[in-house]
């Protein structure tokens, strides 16, 4: 590997950030595929894929439904949209440093807008309408929890841990790194945005920027400006590379999670709504994710908006 940074010499002789290299890229691409291939070898190492769903007694089931919601259509369309945005956002911040030609600041800086409105819309979303604070909340009792989870990852002699709620230890986590790595890339990414033409602002008129300044980014070789200062613009540029670097990591660790035969219900239940009765008994515990009976009103039509109509407490993502 090569130098992860990409520096230049200033007038002055001093070197000027001017963001993250290509093998920076690379190193990330690596490490998720020694990621996904790794999980897998050790998981079946571990005889995880082996181990069947729990029986579960007439008592245990009597009160709930066979179709459980456990996301709004609402929700789902939110995070379809998000993950469109995301792909598209990797995609045309990183193929043309390849070399390959089309264009893609503009595809790049729609996406961006269409993130960046996702999120505005899942926020408010999620705290006029849903329990915010069933995700963002880590308590000691949580924190405990996902130690225990821990725990059982390390060793096959550690108890098995306690079932989660709605939302385990780990997908909080998660959801977490991905709030931190997109507040990151939106921020710098609308301050990088200011230095070109859009249909809602002319580029910034205050500091000359050269060319050499967005080395990689071969559609704008041509002198541009910005609103900040070499030095500044190019830690803007570090930071941004560095949360589209990391966000390389987490989509692929997401993607492989989803198409994982023993996670494959997550996605179904993300693309139709609801998971079966089944699968809610098996992985979570009724008392920390508790789910009203409503078998009486089940639609007889099926399909994930007439499923809707089994209640669950207000906790969705």
């Amino acid at each position: 590997m090569g130098r992860w940074l990409d520096v230049e010499l200033n007038p002055w002789g001093q070197e000027v950030l001017q963001g993250v290299s290509l093998d920076l890229m690379w190193l990330a691409i690596i490490a998720a595929l020694l990621f996904t291939v790794g999980h897998a070898l050790w998981y079946r190492q571990r005889g995880f894929s082996k181990q069947g769903k729990v029986a579960q007694t007439q008592e245990s089931v009597a009160d709930l439904p066979e179709r459980i919601v456990r996301h709004t259509l609402a929700a789902r369309i939110f995070h379809w949209s998000m993950a469109a945005a995301m792909l598209v956002l990797l995609v045309t911040a990183f193929v043309p440093l390849l070399g390959l030609e089309f264009p893609w600041v503009t595809i790049h800086w729609i996406a961006g807008v269409v993130l960046i409105l996702t999120i505005i819309y899942h926020v408010i979303h999620s705290i006029g309408w849903l329990d915010f604070w069933s995700m963002m909340s880590m308590t000691a009792k949580d924190v405990r929890e996902g130690l225990g989870h821990f725990r059982h990852i390390l060793s096959s002699k550690s108890p098995k841990p306690e079932k989660p709620g709605k939302y385990p230890f780990d997908h909080r986590m998660y959801h977490h790194a991905i709030i931190v790595a997109s507040l990151a890339a939106v921020v710098t990414g609308i301050l990088m945005t200011l230095r070109i033409k859009t249909p809602f602002w002319e580029p910034n008129e205050y500091y000359p920027l050269t060319d050499q300044a967005v080395s990689g980014y071969n559609e704008l070789s041509e002198p541009i400006i910005s609103l900040m200062p070499g030095a500044a613009t190019g830690l803007v540029f570090v930071i941004h590379g560095i949360a589209g670097v990391s966000l390389i990591l987490m989509v692929a660790a997401h993607i492989y999670f989803a198409i994982r035969p023993d996670k494959r219900w997550f996605t179904w239940g993300m693309i139709r709504g609801w998971i079966d009765r089944e699968h809610y008994l098996a992985h979570f515990d009724p008392d920390k994710w508790s789910v009203a009976d409503a078998s009486k009103r089940e639609s007889s039509h099926g399909g994930a908006i007439a499923d809707s109509v089994v209640s669950v407490p207000r906790t969705d993502d």
